[in-house]
């Protein structure tokens, strides 16, 4: 995303609950290099993935993409 908005609402959902880009890479099984670049914009998740995001995070997938408020 040209705007990085997914990144930038995981990053705040992650800030929210407190989490470190190691823990929550941990909880969902991926590095925190993985979980650093979806923030920066420079990866973005596949499907798969992002419903285990919106799963974890309690919100929906057209959340995360910035679809819904």
């Amino acid at each position: 995303m040209k705007d990085n908005y997914l990144g930038q609402t995981i990053k705040a959902l992650r800030k929210e609950q407190g989490l470190s880009q190691r823990r929550l890479g941990e909880l969902i099984g991926f590095s925190n290099q993985t979980v650093s670049f979806w923030e920066s914009g420079r990866m973005e998740p596949n499907a798969d993935t992002l419903v285990k995001l919106a799963k974890y995070f309690n919100v929906s997938t057209d959340y995360l993409l910035g679809l819904e408020d």
